[in-house]
């Protein structure tokens, strides 16, 4: 049993030392292996400068990496009788590098960034529940998992669920055919704190599934405990989803996560070549974000590509060579509508003329076609809002989005609206 806690401690040893030298040397250099018994790993500090050190800090820099060599309780202990400390038991899903420290705040992810904050108990008021919305690849898992992250370091003892909504589904299911339903309804009504739930737009048309977990989120909600869940799209967008659930996702906040604009593009570029220790030249962090603008996950996907190619021949990642592998990689779309070619089709549509939809004319008819193009260009091409408030006269980006939003609701309610909505994407679709 000794050998075994030995080696889960010199696998987390070495795990932190290689992704943090310096926290390595500031924290670890004067702790030694000390015992491990029924689980409990003991350590015993060397030197006077790691004793008085806070009971987290330890176990703050073990997180994610001991846990992953099945350590579950980590106990110091020095030459006098010391205080023993417990690290909570990993919260099973969650992603080490997904943290508010690495994730990169722009215009079009703030206010859902500010939020999860506010959730974790960091700064400004906390909206419960926090319902964080948009497409794939945009960052509403980074934050959950930072949200966990944070409340885990800070309170210790916050009982966390973290589990998607497809998991969700299929505990339930478990539940019910091994006729466990008391210990499952436990675990999400009574022992927990803090409830995260990805893409609950899975649960739609899962009518008894929705009632369940209709019941745990009254229960949670009532005993004030936090309420996080992330979808692919607004509440009201939900289909199949029980309209009192639909009501109680928008008791709180409802935050988006929109595509980032270039600027933030670059800085995400930035990052994650600092994280996976890529050595990138400017020209080439810009190339990247210009040329990658759907989603997040895309563009790091881009740089860790071409950090492997260039590392299996040997080579520097520089511009000539970015331009080369991606040109090679990335799918050609010639005929891809534009925003100029969505404006032209919706000024066609409207017997408008292109100046129209640039101009601070405020006409209803104006300004109902330019609110269409701003949403037909925001569902089919992914732009930025500030992209877009920028192809439009200049507008804020607020006003895009109020534009986007006011379509959205119009086409629902609406069959007048769907209709020319649906005639422009037959159009736009013979373009492509």
């Amino acid at each position: 049993m000794s050998d075994e806690g030995e080696r889960a401690w010199v696998q987390a040893v070495a795990f932190t030392r290689d992704r943090s030298p310096a926290s390595f040397d500031q924290w670890f250099s004067g702790v030694q292996f000390d015992s491990f018994t029924d689980g409990v790993l003991g350590l015993r500090a060397r030197d006077e400068s790691v004793r008085p050190a806070p009971a987290e800090a330890i176990p703050a820099r073990l997180d994610a990496d001991a846990y992953a060599t099945g350590v579950r309780r980590v106990v110091r202990e020095d030459e006098s009788p010391g205080r023993a400390f417990a690290v909570p038991p990993p919260i099973e899903g969650l992603n080490a590098k997904y943290t508010f420290a690495n994730f990169v705040v722009g215009p079009s992810n703030q206010l859902a960034h500010a939020a999860s904050m506010a959730a974790a108990g960091v700064a400004g008021r906390r909206h419960n529940p926090l319902f964080i919305c948009g497409g794939t690849g945009l960052g509403k898992t980074h934050l959950v998992h930072a949200i966990a992250y944070r409340v885990r370091e800070e309170r210790p003892d916050t009982r966390i669920v973290y589990i998607s909504a497809e998991r969700f589904v299929n505990e339930f299911v478990q539940a019910l055919t091994d006729q466990r339903m008391h210990e499952f309804r436990s675990r999400y009504r009574e022992k927990c704190d803090l409830l995260l739930v990805d893409d609950i737009h899975f649960l739609a048309g899962k009518t008894q599934t929705q009632e369940e977990f209709f019941h745990a989120f009254n229960a949670l909600h009532q005993a004030g405990k936090q309420i996080v869940v992330t979808s692919d799209k607004y509440p009201q967008q939900l289909d199949k989803m029980e309209e009192r659930l639909v009501s109680r996702f928008q008791w709180g906040l409802v935050a988006d996560v929109q595509a980032p604009e270039l600027e933030t593009r670059v800085a995400i570029v930035r990052k994650k070549a600092q994280l996976e220790h890529i050595d990138l030249a400017d020209d080439v962090c810009l190339y990247i974000a210009q040329s990658v603008r759907s989603n997040v996950r895309e563009l790091e996907g881009t740089l860790i590509r071409l950090a492997a190619k260039a590392s299996l021949l040997g080579k520097p990642i520089e511009i000539d060579f970015t331009r080369a592998e991606m040109a090679a990689t990335t799918t050609a779309r010639p005929n891809e509508a534009s925003v100029e070619d969505i404006q032209r089709a919706v000024c066609h549509h409207f017997k408008l003329r292109s100046i129209d939809l640039l101009s601070k004319d405020r006409h209803k008819s104006i300004a109902f076609a330019r609110h269409v193009a701003m949403y037909l260009c925001k569902q089919r091409l992914k732009c930025s809002f500030p992209e877009l408030g920028r192809a439009f006269g200049n507008r804020d980006h607020t006003t895009v989005i109020s534009a986007v939003r006011k379509v959205e609701a119009l086409r629902t309610s609406d069959p007048e609206v769907r209709a020319h909505l649906e005639a422009l994407e037959r159009k736009l679709g013979s373009l492509e």
